[in-house]
């Protein structure tokens, strides 16, 4: 099966073992995205899902100094979708490598293992560490990817494809210049800090 009409999704393989069930390969990009039931999310295509990831109005937060809001990429996901073929031919022209594969390989880098969350003992609380399920550890990783791509395409030059591919590929190389990557990093070293 071909994803986005050109890449082959025979070789590629997911190698974290806990991600396995978590990222399905192949399957249309275009599902609406309806899932009703617990971990159906996980049965739609990483592609698509990643597509729904970059369509993302702003946070209202600051990401490299700028403030990241309005509604610009709300509800076209035909823009987004191109936005994805067009990092993928990127990829593919940079590494030489499946673009699926550099996908699988950055959401399995970008997917922190642990992290904190607060508990209450009587009348303080505290915050421990926790060990984060799969499809949380995929939903975290795309949306790091997602708000890198978004974030660092303010007062630059580059397209959000350019930069959305750089992203990729710097996460896939397990690089800190990767905005999720750092961001893992960061989660897992509070989570080491709450043991």
């Amino acid at each position: 099966m071909r994803v986005l009409g050109k890449w082959e999704t025979d070789g590629v393989e997911v190698r974290d073992p806990g991600l396995v069930k978590y990222i399905t390969l192949g399957g249309s990009t275009h599902t609406h995205g309806k899932h009703r039931k617990q971990f159906a999310k996980s049965r739609i295509s990483i592609v698509e899902r990643m597509i729904n990831t970059i369509m993302r109005s702003g946070s209202g937060k600051k990401i490299e100094g700028h403030l990241i809001d309005g509604r610009g990429g709300c509800g076209k996901k035909m823009q987004a979708r191109k936005t994805i073929m067009e990092a993928f031919d990127l990829i593919h022209k940079k590494t030489g490598e499946n673009p699926m594969q550099v996908l699988i390989k950055a959401i399995e880098n970008a997917a922190p293992r642990e992290e904190t969350t607060r508990v209450r003992m009587g009348g303080m609380s505290k915050h421990i560490a926790v060990d984060i399920s799969p499809q949380r550890r995929v939903n975290l990783a795309l949306s790091t990817i997602g708000v890198a791509a978004l974030g660092k395409t303010y007062k630059t030059k580059k397209s959000r494809a350019q930069v959305l591919a750089d992203e990729l590929v710097a996460a896939a190389n397990n690089d800190n210049a990767s905005m999720a990557v750092s961001k893992k990093i960061e989660i897992e070293r509070i989570a080491k800090g709450a043991r």
